[in-house]
């Protein structure tokens, strides 16, 4: 790493030790900035890096709800509004036992540079709580929502901060943080995104990170293979909204997806995953193991990593962070993969992104490949503002052209920088111009 930037990233160390996810995050995005750094000596000069780095602020707040055996709960929230150079902060909030303050700042700081990538005015932000609504019913979801919304209602606002859903946060709990706001602020204005249609939302909003990866994969396998979905097989990690609507849309391009997984292990289908059964199985809240009572054909095992040993064209991480690591990635480079794209937040971890780059294996990072869902939830916010509603092949449309955009940009850019296969360095580098030069121009 260039020295001016490792100083930089060491200092975090010193003052952030134990928040790893945020400092992953940040060492990649440092690791491709040296060049430019080089060739730019503002950059140095006005030691806005050091500023761009860490969070505008951090609110946090204990959040007391009712069980239902009438016991008062505690759980702690937050909400991290890292970056707003490029317009008000933007990103979901998520509720899950793993939820602390270096998930949330990684997120939030990935979310900065995502946004930049799509080209919408929105600045970076990530929220959340260690509430599990896992087992809770749904009266305590929503005391737990109308506490929540009560300690965080302040900081947001459609020219201030618009969360949405996440991981946790369906759309029935988004409805009830929506439906206490405006209880708080006497306001329906678009102060959240992934609402219910009925009052505001967007269609293709539930696919939309989903279909947007399988976009920009579209894309990929032009550019580099002059070929398409059709005919090409799959691996996608994760059995939730993401992975489900992505396999969803690659089956009906004409691709197979052979293999998907959950945290308590995969499903290996050689014939192609029935992704309707595997729906209802997960609505069900069982198993992927239950997928064996309708195809005894099909493989399960309870190793999740399994999974990457399925030898197949296209590999698509949409679980959760550093789910796939060095050895998974040699595993798939053996079997002849020919790309993989990020369809989680940073699924993929260092010494593995170095390894595909390395091997020249097209890679895309999640913070231009599932920029699907912010894309649509800013077409939600257009569709608020203008009080009109755009019908479903109409938002479909305008997100694969978003998509296809981003990765024309970044293969654009990478042929200018003489290294194709590395799309990491140039969507940072592309998402890190945008924001430093409305940095500078505001004097932020």
């Amino acid at each position: 790493m260039h020295h001016y930037l490792d100083q930089i990233y060491q200092e975090l160390v010193i003052r952030h030790p134990h928040e790893k996810e945020y400092l992953q995050a940040v060492y990649e995005f440092l690791d491709s900035l040296g060049d430019l750094v080089d060739s730019d000596s503002s950059i140095t000069e006005n030691n806005m890096i050091r500023r761009m780095v860490e969070p505008d602020r951090i609110i946090s707040f204990k959040v007391i709800w009712e069980d239902d055996q009438g016991v008062n709960q505690v759980n702690t929230g937050y909400r991290v509004q890292f970056n707003q150079a490029l317009g008000p902060y933007k990103g979901g909030i998520r509720f899950h036992p793993t939820v602390n303050q270096s998930i949330l700042k990684f997120l939030a700081f990935e979310q900065t540079f995502k946004n930049s990538l799509t080209n919408l005015p929105l600045g970076g932000a990530k929220g959340g709580s260690d509430f599990n609504p896992k087992g809770k019913s749904d009266q305590e979801i929503l005391r737990f929502c109308r506490a929540f919304m009560t300690e965080l209602y302040t900081y947001l606002g459609p020219d201030l901060d618009i969360p949405a859903g996440d991981i946790g946060v369906s759309s029935k709990a988004v409805g009830y943080m929506f439906g206490m706001y405006k209880r708080l602020t006497h306001r329906h204005h678009g102060s959240f995104t992934s609402k219910g249609i009925t009052y505001g939302g967007s269609l293709v909003r539930p696919q939309a990170t989903g279909y947007g990866l399988v976009y920009i994969t579209e894309a990929l396998l032009k550019t580099y293979f002059d070929t398409s979905i059709q005919g090409k097989s799959f691996v996608v990690s994760g059995a939730g909204n993401v992975a489900i609507h992505t396999a969803s849309k690659i089956i009906s391009l004409g691709g197979m997806v052979k293999g998907m997984s959950e945290s308590y292990g995969m499903i290996h289908h050689d014939k192609g995953i029935d992704i309707e059964l595997l729906s209802s199985i997960k609505d069900k809240n069982q198993t992927l193991d239950q997928y064996l009572n309708t195809y005894s054909d099909a493989i399960y095992t309870d190793n999740p990593k399994d999974l990457w040993k399925i030898p197949v064209d296209i590999a698509l991480p949409c679980a959760t962070e550093n789910e796939l690591d060095l050895e998974d990635v040699k595993t798939l480079h053996q079997n002849h993969v020919m790309a993989i794209l990020e369809g989680a937040n940073m699924p993929t971890t260092l010494e593995a992104t170095h390894y595909l780059i390395q091997n020249k294996i097209p890679f895309v990072p999640g913070k231009a490949a599932n920029a699907g869902g912010v894309t649509v939830s800013g077409l939600e916010m257009q569709q608020n503002a203008m009080h009109v509603t755009w019908d479903f092949d109409t938002v479909d449309q305008k997100l694969k052209q978003v998509m296809h955009q981003i990765f024309y940009r970044l293969h654009e850019e990478s042929l200018r920088l003489n290294n194709p296969y590395d799309l990491v360095k140039v969507a940072n580098i592309l998402s890190f111009k945008k924001v430093y030069q409305a940095m500078i121009e505001q004097g932020l």
